[in-house]
């Protein structure tokens, strides 16, 4: 497998070209919580959680392929029944635009797939609640308040494992930090994800990586077998992972032997200096957009 894409690297860059001193720090660990699950995961209670935002009729174009959209993010971890799903999308992060759509939200949003594991018995049974993690810049807001108040709803659900699904750069650390919090608390965590440097800096203890276009966490769009195949790992990581730092690396490709997809993310060298500053202009006004 080719190297996977430096993310923090890449977004140092990236907002240096736009104009931004002064780069993020990205949250790094060298101790790392561990819980051991204690139990076959077909005897376990799961909770899907995701920083897909619950839509909102009011905040604009939230669609497949829509622009970002920073009206359309939260801020405070929320619940929904699992049944009916929640309608729930990514405008509000920087996933892959240029590679992916978002038209296929099981590449992003496993629900569909872990209902069907717990109706075939690969799961004990599915939380009667989804969970959204807000992506926080602050990493002192998502480990003071975000991941206690995730815990806690976990917690009222007998959660015994959690599934954490990262989309943005910012969204790997969000859950990276909020899973840190939940296995401290005795509750065995997996991440999905594409950015694997980003997760490992901050160090968790079970992740799967999909060197895949950011979005697409959960498998291909469409393609079941993909999707399957990548939930599948997710399980078995909370079943056979016994040491925390452990990344299982998913052998698919996302175009066999084409990684041309990785130049293309937040890359400056290949915009003009006139479209670095329409980005930094856009990029300015969807910051206030929050704000407001």
């Amino acid at each position: 497998m080719a190297e996977p894409l430096a993310y923090m690297q890449r977004t140092r860059d990236w907002y240096l070209a736009l104009g931004y001193g002064n780069p993020y720090e990205w949250a790094h660990n060298e101790d790392v919580p561990f819980s051991g699950l204690g139990r076959p995961i077909a005897k376990s209670r799961v909770a899907l959680v995701t920083t897909a935002a619950l839509f909102k009729p009011e905040a604009g174009d939230q669609g497949p392929g829509a622009a970002y959209n920073g009206a359309a993010k939260f801020h405070d971890v929320w619940s929904h029944p699992v049944t009916p799903a929640p309608d729930v999308r990514i405008s509000h992060i920087a996933y892959d635009r240029i590679h992916t759509t978002a038209e296929d939200p099981r590449t992003w949003f496993p629900l569909d797939g872990l209902k069907q594991a717990e109706q075939t018995g690969r799961i004990g049974s599915l939380t009667t609640q989804v969970f959204g993690f807000p992506t926080n810049r602050s990493q002192r807001t998502n480990i003071d308040k975000d991941a206690p108040a995730l815990l806690e709803a976990l917690a009222d659900e007998g959660t015994q494992a959690a599934i954490l699904v990262a989309n943005c750069p910012v969204c790997h650390q969000s859950v990276s930090l909020a899973a840190r919090h939940l296995e401290a608390a005795g509750i065995a965590t997996v991440i999905m994800g594409c950015a694997k440097d980003i997760v490992e800096h901050c160090g968790v203890p079970r992740f799967v990586f999909s060197d895949f276009p950011l979005g697409n966490a959960a498998g291909k769009p469409f393609d079941e077998e993909s999707q399957h195949f990548t939930l599948g790992l997710a399980l078995s990581a909370l079943e056979i992972v016994s040491r925390p730092r452990t990344t299982l690396v998913s052998p698919l490709e996302w175009t066999a032997g084409d990684d041309g997809w990785k130049d293309d993310y937040s890359n400056p060298a290949k915009l003009s200096a006139q479209e670095l500053a329409r980005r930094r202009a856009e990029f300015d006004a969807a910051k206030q957009t929050v704000k407001t």
